[in-house]
């Protein structure tokens, strides 16, 4: 959690967190960053998308950022909670409500505890498909991704 917690108003599509531990790359893996989110247990992995280099000195702080991901099929759902499955690692899963779509993109941003901004890959589906404050769940793909915002 954050301390004090954030007051200050951000865009919603964006994600405020503390970038916990930056793991470097090895010959088989990229590098990645852990960031911890306010009032969750979330040790959330991702990639960092201009590299690690603007990040190094901000170990331990707050940062500022979008969090991308690739969504396999999107389905609306009825009932449950916002959570991004596992608590500690790579998302796998995701489930929330939906706060903001771009269509020429084909994305929604879903609220899960930390806005995700979900790229659709499900050719079925596009993004007109649905609209602000749906309820939807859905797996991720290998490399979430997270970009730093200046």
């Amino acid at each position: 959690m954050l301390d004090p917690a954030p007051t200050t108003k951000i865009d919603p599509t964006l994600a405020r967190g503390r970038l916990e531990e930056i793991l470097d790359a090895t010959a088989t893996t990229p590098a990645f960053v852990v960031l911890s989110f306010p009032n969750t247990s979330y040790l959330t992995r991702l990639q960092p998308t201009g590299g690690v280099d603007a990040l190094a000195d901000r170990v331990g702080k707050t940062v500022v950022g979008r969090i991308t991901a690739k969504a396999r099929r999107v389905d609306k759902v009825g009932a449950g909670g916002r959570y991004i499955e596992p608590v500690a690692g790579r998302p796998r899963r995701v489930q929330g409500s939906v706060i903001a779509l771009d269509k020429s993109r084909n994305t929604i941003t879903v609220s899960a505890g930390a806005p995700i901004t979900c790229q659709l890959t499900d050719q079925r589906q596009k993004a007109s498909d649905f609209e602000a404050g749906d309820f939807v769940s859905f797996d991720v793909e290998r490399g979430a991704g997270f970009t730093l915002e200046s």
